[in-house]
């Protein structure tokens, strides 16, 4: 191998190498990737569309983050489960899987604040950003695939006027932004 007289190696520099590689040499080292991490395990199975569900390893991460554990002390952390969402884009990003993953993130705190209080403005910002999304991945769909969508957002936005920090009224907002509000 050859080595680069710059700091930083770039993508230019990667092609290079990789590109006197020949076909056995490049899948054993897509195999060493493969097996060194979940999330490129994940990556490739999205782009490939391996498995039953795709999306899985996407959802036990978001879950993880946004909905803990507490009874095992586990902490939150609202950027780890938006990267996830942000690993699938780059892995294959399908419009109906990115709205499946952001309205699950959405879900997915409508559970944890239906057991367990919370006073993290942060959090809440979170989840009305990520409300948003949900929202606009959902205008991306077919008018025909919008419906089971909007109808989970609904049940989030209607329980979110029970957690302060007015995510209610910026969820009504949103919703009659997208032009999902009820009649």
């Amino acid at each position: 191998m050859k080595t680069s007289s710059k700091k930083k190696p770039t993508w230019t520099d990667l092609k290079r190498q990789l590109a006197d590689l020949d076909r056995p040499a490049l899948l054993a080292l897509i195999r060493d990737l493969y097996a060194a991490s979940k999330s490129n395990q994940a990556f490739l199975h999205a782009r490939f569309a391996l498995g039953e569900d795709v999306l899985e390893p996407y959802k036990t991460t978001i879950d993880r983050w946004v909905c803990p554990d507490v009874m095992r002390n586990q902490d939150i952390s609202v950027a780890k489960a938006k990267k996830a969402i942000s690993d699938y884009k780059k892995a294959i990003g399908r419009p109906e899987g990115l709205a499946e993953l952001t309205v699950f993130y959405c879900e997915s705190c409508m559970n944890l604040l239906g057991y367990c209080g919370m006073d993290d403005e942060g959090y809440f910002n979170g989840l009305v950003r990520m409300f948003e999304q949900a929202l606009k991945a959902i205008t991306a769909l077919e008018p025909g695939q919008q419906e089971d969508f909007v109808e989970r957002l609904e049940r989030v936005r209607n329980e979110g006027h029970n957690w302060g920090w007015g995510v209610g009224d910026d969820m009504d907002d949103l919703m009659a932004e997208y032009g999902f509000a009820e009649e």
